[in-house]
């Protein structure tokens, strides 16, 4: 079981979703675009919730829909979390996970209760009634119950979105853990590309329903053509190692191709990988190496593009020498530096955000 293969075309009044698609069957999927792209409705294609008229569907060697042969939702081994918890109301949290399991043989139960409870932090929720749960609360509980089948494909459509910013910074930890923890492929619908940042290993951009870029979000997000690009969250994704401390004035040197960078210490051992977020916001520009500046991460960069983002700003994509970066400057600025594909340049960056 390598890849779930896609192909929908489905179509309904004033929008119309055409896709063809291989993802794998590994990690954390993110689709990403924004609102209506059809993300939401291909998650809802491939649960079996709707019907494609036109459509192929096949989990590894299992098919799912063909021109021949329709799964329904209840018969498809997949777990699905909605953006509202809809747990029973009549049901405390214990009775809400164990609901499924009645149609999951015992012989057939990949997965542990006692382990999924232990992952999401519920132990003591158990005897809870679902009005007397937080929202984190209420979505870490549906993420169990989803978990509890032992689904060979786990859904999740924007399953933060209705959690305001504390109760989102309270859930987003635990799902990192399930990602480490379970080898259970999960397809993750957001429209939120910090989400996206922290949990995705393999990224499926839509817009307008239809797929317009999938790879790697290091990849993608640097990308200056791509909806990730808009907006002020727009920023580069890089993986990078712990190389070393500095004890006296308490930071951390971590390395990636091309590069390295002095960080705030981080609580992480020397050889350790460790996710950055580097926002097009915090990085301009300069033609020569600056000095008698408070900025210390201060790179060698070849400009790769340059595109308009909005009136009075661009966005100039940037080669750190193997890793790329992105960096919103005034329209003015780009003229007065003169700015082009090819021309050699150094990168101020003024902040990084450790994800993980």
């Amino acid at each position: 079981m390598t890849a779930l293969a896609a192909r929908f075309q489905h179509g309904y009044p004033g929008f119309s979703l055409d896709v063809d698609v291989r993802l794998p069957l590994r990690g954390v999927t993110a689709l990403f675009g924004p609102s209506g792209s059809g993300k939401s409705t291909l998650l809802r294609l491939i649960a079996g919730l709707e019907k494609a008229g036109d459509g192929h569907l096949a989990l590894g060697e299992a098919v799912w829909q063909d021109a021949n042969n329709f799964v329904p939702t209840h018969a498809r081994p997949l777990g699905y979390v909605f953006q509202d918890a809809w747990l029973f109301p009549h049901l405390d949290v214990q009775r809400n996970i164990e609901y499924g399991l009645r149609r999951i043989p015992p012989t057939s139960r990949r997965v542990s209760l006692e382990g999924i409870i232990d992952l999401l932090g519920i132990a003591s929720l158990m005897q809870r009634m679902p009005d007397r749960l937080s929202g984190g609360e209420r979505q870490r509980v549906a993420i169990a119950r989803a978990l509890a089948v032992s689904p060979s494909l786990l859904l999740m459509d924007e399953p933060l979105a209705a959690l305001d910013q504390a109760r989102k910074q309270e859930v987003l930890p635990y799902l990192e853990r399930l990602h480490d923890a379970l080898e259970i492929p999960v397809l993750y619908v957001s429209h939120a590309i910090d989400e996206v940042a922290r949990l995705a290993d393999h990224l499926l951009v839509l817009d307008a329903g239809r797929i317009v870029a999938q790879g790697s979000p290091a990849e993608l997000m640097a990308r200056v053509d791509l909806p990730l690009a808009r907006g002020d969250e727009a920023g580069a994704l890089i993986e990078a190692t712990v190389a070393g401390h500095d004890d006296t004035y308490q930071l951390t040197d971590v390395a990636f191709p091309g590069g390295q960078m002095s960080l705030p210490r981080q609580a992480a051992g020397i050889g350790q990988q460790v996710r950055m977020r580097v926002l097009a916001r915090d990085v301009s520009i300069t033609l020569a190496a600056q000095t008698g500046t408070s900025i210390i991460n201060i790179l060698p960069a070849t400009v790769t593009h340059i595109a308009e983002a909005t009136p009075s700003q661009s966005l100039a994509g940037l080669d750190l020498g193997g890793t790329s970066i992105l960096a919103r400057i005034t329209h003015k600025s780009v003229d007065a530096l003169g700015l082009k594909p090819g021309l050699a340049v150094y990168a101020q960056i003024k902040g990084v955000a450790i994800l993980k």
